[in-house]
């Protein structure tokens, strides 16, 4: 087809199209894994190739679920405690040990770091910190807090937080829950993830290493079960349990976990009975009997994790004590009044003269209270020391008998029960 000078030359779509319309064998496209090599799980870290790839490009194998999550499979029990995920987890990990000493009776948590955090912020890092719950029971008067590291999703805190009181009975029906957080000033501050560890995998006065994944916020109605091991509605405990069909809206769903953990929580008091006291603390009391005084000498050293009794959240707490019975109302003792606490330490003593003899028909009552003013002071909880108690508060009480001239340092367990002699028998 010929055309004069300077005239446009026009080609139609059917010359266009078999212009070229063949230019060679088709070749496979290349994988992005092609551009990207990782080693599989084969003898030689390749897991074949796709098409006619290079031979020395290795394509990406496909991992098992477990080995995606950079955790192992464990054998007969065994827990792993120690895996790395950095590339894995999008939330990140955390490398922390943990201490039971049993002869203080206190729980050693070493906050170390933390490595590829999910950005939190605009700018695409985070503010984390790191706050500790016992559980059950979490609240403000068990809750411990590290400092805050500003902008980085690898930040390292190095600090040591202590729980005080920890009994062998809490190191084995107690969990820690560690949770990381975004500290935001202009809102509230965001979750990024949490570890739970059972308390009972220590063992006393060995520390243990842990450098393990964050999880996701365990919801509320998971892991509720009564004491038969029976769900909400009667069936066996699993991991998790599906809400009935015909909650649909988030509304209906919110109610319905509402009413879930308020069924549970009075199914297990009516099964554990009346007896059972709701725990308000923890309190360390020193007793020695003094031969060359002919009198006992009670120390009240310190309170651990009470319960909160003001609108912010913490306590005025001071302690009173009795020997009771107390026919002349002279044996009342109180400690000064600790503000804005709930793990206050006193450090006082108080001395009641009385023989030997007449202290094994005497019951020792130590109240803690809540200091208001212009109103009524509030009990935040106590316990009574005597022969007709039970328990530690009793072995405790014998001892001091037993053993004289020697000071005996307990944990005892502060009860929503006021004491009123309870336990204290007549005199002879």
């Amino acid at each position: 087809m010929r055309g004069r000078r300077g005239d446009r030359m026009t080609i139609n779509i059917q010359e266009h199209m078999a212009i070229n319309v063949c230019p060679g064998p088709i070749r496979p496209i290349r994988q992005i894994s092609d551009y990207f090599p990782r080693r599989g799980p084969g003898p030689e870290g390749g897991g074949g190739g796709f098409g006619e790839a290079p031979t020395h490009l290795a394509p990406l194998a496909l991992a098992p679920p477990a080995a995606l999550l950079g955790a192992t499979t464990p054998e007969d029990g065994d827990e792993v405690d120690n895996y790395d995920s950095d590339d894995t987890t999008a939330l990140g990990t955390l490398e922390f040990d943990l201490l039971y000493d049993q002869a203080s009776c206190t729980l050693h948590c070493s906050i170390l770091r933390a490595k590829g955090l999910k950005p939190m912020d605009f700018n695409g890092l985070a503010d984390p910190y790191v706050k500790l719950h016992l559980l059950p029971g979490a609240c403000k008067a068990n809750k411990l807090k590290t400092k805050t590291q500003r902008n980085t999703l690898n930040p390292v805190w190095n600090e040591d937080l202590t729980y005080s009181g920890i009994t062998d009975d809490d190191i084995t029906h107690k969990v820690l829950r560690i949770s990381v957080c975004d500290e935001d000033k202009l809102s509230h501050n965001e979750f990024i993830g949490e570890i739970r560890v059972p308390l009972r995998r220590l063992k006393p006065s060995q520390k243990k290493h842990f450098n393990i994944c964050l999880e996701r916020q365990v919801p509320v109605c998971v892991g509720l079960w009564d004491t038969r091991g029976r769900g909400p509605w009667g069936d066996q405990a699993s991991s998790t349990f599906s809400l009935p069909p015909q909650l649909a809206s988030p509304s209906s769903m919110s109610a319905a976990l509402r009413g879930i953990s308020c069924y549970l929580k009075e199914l297990e008091q009516v099964e554990q009975g009346p007896g059972l006291l709701e725990e308000r603390g923890r309190i360390l009391l020193s007793l020695s009997y003094s031969s060359r005084r002919q009198g006992l000498l009670v120390g009240i050293v310190r309170c651990a994790h009470l319960a909160a009794m003001d609108v912010n959240g913490y306590s005025d707490p001071y302690v009173k004590t009795y020997l009771r019975p107390d026919v002349d109302k002279k044996s009342k003792h109180k400690t000064c009044v600790k503000k804005k606490t709930l793990n206050p330490e006193f450090n006082e003593e108080f001395f009641y003269e009385m023989e030997l003899s007449a202290l094994a028909t005497k019951t020792l009552e130590v109240t803690v209270w809540d200091y208001d003013i212009g109103k009524s002071n509030d009990f935040i909880g106590g316990v009574s020391l005597g022969p007709g108690t039970r328990g530690e508060a009793r072995k405790h009480w014998s001892d001091c008998l037993r053993q004289l001239d020697t000071t005996l340092e307990r944990w005892h367990t502060l009860t929503s029960e006021l004491p009123q002699a309870a336990g204290a028998l007549p005199s002879a």
